[in-house]
């Protein structure tokens, strides 16, 4: 399916659509001290070259630099918090994230969704029931039958989130179902 487009419609793209540069990786790695160069690249080949001055980066690609604000936030347990200040046209936005290809700028420079906002009934309900599986130490899929408590849980718990589990898978199929018009034929 292409970029933009989903199920015949268009539609914003994804935060999953393009790179993203995030600073609390960086940040985590022991990446943002004056002086630090390091590299970012991702499966597709493609990489940028990242610069970190007093309080900025220089995020450089084929030759053409573009410089990135960087500002603190205190932690309430003490400490600092970095954060890129997006270098999108009037933006200035605070963000731990930047995401492009040519043009690194935030979420809302670039107009994406989150990818679960682009979902439908069914492949919410599918998801949902697939992280109650995964809570649950189940095997993935929802026609796969039910596995036991997990030790440690609850009877209580564990049969509520059976009971939750599935009514996401039901609504699932259901809806499945109707897609493929096998509801009609059932009747």
């Amino acid at each position: 399916m292409p970029r933009g487009v989903h199920f015949g419609r268009w539609a914003k793209n994804a935060t999953s659509d393009l790179r993203r540069i995030d600073i609390r990786e960086f940040a985590r790695e022991g990446l943002i001290e004056p002086g630090a160069v390091f590299t970012c690249s991702w499966g597709d080949g493609y990489s940028v070259r990242v610069s970190v001055h007093e309080s900025s980066v220089s995020i450089t690609q084929e030759a053409e630099a573009l410089q990135v604000w960087l500002t603190w936030t205190p932690c309430h347990l003490g400490g600092r918090r970095v954060w890129f200040c997006c270098p999108g046209a009037g933006c200035g936005r605070r963000v731990a994230m930047l995401y492009g290809g040519w043009v690194f700028a935030c979420r809302n420079c670039h107009q994406l969704n989150y990818p679960c906002q682009r979902e439908n009934y069914s492949d919410r309900a599918l998801r949902r029931a697939e992280k109650i599986r995964a809570r649950l130490d189940w095997p993935p899929g929802i026609a796969n039958s039910h596995g036991p408590k997990p030790k440690g849980m609850h009877w209580r718990t564990f049969e509520r989130l059976v009971t939750e589990h599935d009514q996401h898978a039901n609504r699932s199929m259901y809806a499945m179902a109707a897609r493929l018009g096998l509801l009609n034929a059932l009747t």
